[in-house]
């Protein structure tokens, strides 16, 4: 079930006592930098935002997405 589409049940059954965890947020850890498999797939993800993404015929790239 998802909150957003059950938001309404959701507050239905915490009234009745229910309990609920909707999120978990927790501090990116530096030692996720350090994780080669995971230096790489940032690397990459960069790359990719760099070089952009044909959609089309408009080309998507990180610095335009601001734009629209």
């Amino acid at each position: 079930m998802t909150a957003r589409r059950q938001f309404s049940r959701l507050i239905r059954d915490v009234e009745r006592g229910e309990s609920f965890l909707i999120a978990r947020l927790v501090p990116h850890g530096a030692d996720k930098a350090a994780d080669p498999a995971w230096a790489a797939a940032c690397a990459r993800m960069m790359a990719r935002l760099e070089e952009g993404a044909p959609l089309g015929g408009l080309r998507i790239v990180r610095d335009g997405l601001q734009d629209r």
